[in-house]
């Protein structure tokens, strides 16, 4: 019988949350994956459950017999605290003792989406990390710029020339993981970058490189950027949000820092955003 804590995913078809799966699986740890969309992966040990943050019925079940809980904010909620905090109230009743957050380096304790969550687990957890990610690479290969720089050979943003930490989602699942299964608790914030920062501008330089092709950064202004967000499906308030952050990049360098957290925690330096394009965008790859 398996004796390692069993986690709860959320989010667990997502960037972090798949990849958190598949490394805990990877080290027989037994995970539980929690979601609307059934099922993650074709894997017959895997341990499915039908969760809804917006269905309180669905919280019993998914927290039955779980000692860690990795969260992942629902999409596109500009207030999530008020069913995530009931939600771990009722994790740390049914026994829970570890909470994982995934977070943002761009959102401050306190702050929107994020930071309400961040200070309940502060208060209320007995063992708790959250995890404040730079941008992810990911974002070029199966996220936003993707599409951009596939059809029209651009990327767009209103960040200017502000440079950013990004970093890969492999290296956030990795401390992820640690901050999981790691006897000691990190009870801390963890802001997690790749090992050096690039603006916009320099990303499409170093991607025309690398795959011999012209990709062009477009600085957008603020208000063109939201628009843009808005006309691909996305609420107006949560649009204004994610359009500020550029805002904090261009002017105040929000996103222009490195840490070694990722040494620290995992061992392992993280993955450059060269090392990352040459792995995933060379080839034709995703």
């Amino acid at each position: 019988m398996n004796d390692k804590p069993l986690t709860l995913i959320t989010g667990a078809s997502g960037k972090t949350g798949s990849r958190v799966a598949a490394m805990l699986r990877k080290n027989q740890y037994p995970v539980r994956l929690a979601g609307r969309k059934k099922p993650f992966s074709t894997d017959s040990g895997d341990d499915h459950i039908y969760f809804d943050w917006y269905d309180s019925t669905t919280y019993g079940s998914a927290l039955k017999n779980v000692d860690h809980v990795y969260l992942v904010v629902p999409l596109m909620d500009m207030n999530p605290e008020t069913v995530m905090i009931p939600f771990i109230k009722e994790a740390l009743w049914s026994g829970v003792k570890r909470f994982v957050l995934l977070g943002s380096a761009s959102i401050d304790e306190g702050g929107p989406i994020f930071g309400k969550v961040h200070q309940c687990l502060k208060e209320l957890a007995p063992e708790w990390a959250v995890l404040q990610p730079s941008y992810f690479m990911e974002n070029f290969t199966e996220g936003p710029h993707r599409e951009t720089m596939k059809q029209l050979g651009k990327i767009y943003s209103a960040a200017g020339d502000g440079k950013i930490g990004f970093v890969s989602a492999d290296d956030i699942a990795a401390v992820a993981f640690h901050a999981l299964t790691d006897v000691v608790p990190h009870n801390t914030a963890h802001i997690i970058t790749g090992p050096e920062t690039f603006s916009y501008g320099q990303v499409a330089d170093i991607i025309s490189r690398i795959l011999d092709q012209p990709i062009q950064h477009v600085s957008l202004s603020d208000e063109e950027l939201k628009i843009s967000m808005i006309r691909a499906g996305m609420a107006e308030d949560y649009a204004t949000i994610l359009a500020g952050l550029d805002v904090f990049i261009r002017e105040e360098a929000r996103e222009d820092q490195t840490t070694d957290t990722v040494l620290k925690v995992t061992g392992q330096s993280p993955v450059s955003l060269e090392q990352f394009i040459r792995q995933y965008m060379q080839g034709g790859e995703h």
